[in-house]
């Protein structure tokens, strides 16, 4: 078990920042940790890398316990904050050869890292010199240095554009085949595009924890249609596999169904059994935007 995460709850005064958030990741998983501004994820991660300590629970990372050996985790770990502490006076390479020295990591890795994060054409360069986007490699570079068993991912792609957001996304899935990583960010295309799981938090409580794999698979599908008069929402309610009917604007209506069986031929049936014309009728995928919006925005 990579990590084990058991009952953690973590107070600031009177707020709850985190109550009661149980979860496991496997080693060789990539998992997204999704969650609007403030339901925790930053506090989690704090957590997770012993920079504080959870008011209730306990977690493992690497059979290592958060309370009791804290050093070990601390090398069992690649950690990049959200704000990435750099020396911006400093070489690329001066930099990580010195947290290498730190880590007591063979200065030969520092080569190995540079190049595996694209960094071989800006080493020479002060830090201070480069895009946001180089530095968010440095930050990386320097996470993978002792080369973790788990890395801890904050917003890591920030800054970069098109094309380096490509190569960092293939990085982490390259090293997700043999690390766990949690990964952190607001882009749900980053999650869709990296991750094997999601886990979604809300106000400080879990509301999902899914495979992706088993998102794609829900049966749930949405058919949007919009007659030429009025319809009752009871009457559509009675349609087979419906689950919920929403009154979208004026004659629009979103029918939820409860299969993977395409519906839009029973909702032409009801028009053509209650002399109704069908204006537009089109099926819609509810996607993990959809579902971050749905389940992070219920009262």
């Amino acid at each position: 078990m990579s990590i084990h995460v058991s009952n953690i709850s973590k107070i600031y005064g009177s707020q709850k920042a985190l109550n009661n958030v149980s979860f496991k990741i496997e080693s060789g998983e990539i998992v997204g940790f999704l969650g609007p501004n403030g339901a925790g994820k930053s506090t989690m991660m704090k957590i997770l890398t012993t920079y504080i300590a959870p008011t209730e629970g306990t977690a493992k990372i690497n059979s290592f316990s958060l309370s009791e050996a804290p050093k070990k985790i601390q090398q069992t770990i690649g950690y990049l904050p959200e704000h990435n502490p750099l020396y911006l006076d400093m070489y690329v390479r001066e930099y990580l050869q010195f947290n290498a020295e730190l880590y007591k990591t063979p200065t030969s890795e520092v080569e190995k890292v540079i190049s595996r994060v694209g960094l071989t054409q800006e080493a020479h360069k002060k830090i201070g010199q480069l895009s946001k986007g180089y530095r968010q490699r440095v930050g990386l570079a320097n996470a993978l240095l002792h080369d973790p068993d788990v890395l801890i991912l904050d917003e890591p792609t920030t800054g970069l554009d098109p094309n380096q957001l490509i190569e960092i996304r293939e990085l982490i899935k390259n090293i997700g085949s043999t690390k766990t990583v949690l990964l952190s960010t607001h882009i749900m295309q980053e999650v869709e595009a990296i991750c094997d799981r999601v886990i979604i938090i809300n106000k400080g409580e879990i509301v999902l924890d899914k495979k992706l794999s088993e998102l794609s698979n829900e049966k749930q599908q949405i058919v949007e249609v919009e007659f030429d008069y009025r319809v009752e929402e009871i009457a559509l309610q009675k349609l087979t596999h419906v689950t919920k009917v929403e009154n979208s604007a004026g004659f629009v209506y979103q029918l939820y169904f409860n299969t993977q069986e395409d519906m839009r031929s029973s909702v032409f049936d009801f028009a053509h059994d209650n002399g109704l014309k069908i204006l537009q009728l089109h099926q819609k995928n509810t996607t993990l935007e959809k579902l971050f919006v749905e389940l992070t925005t219920q009262k």
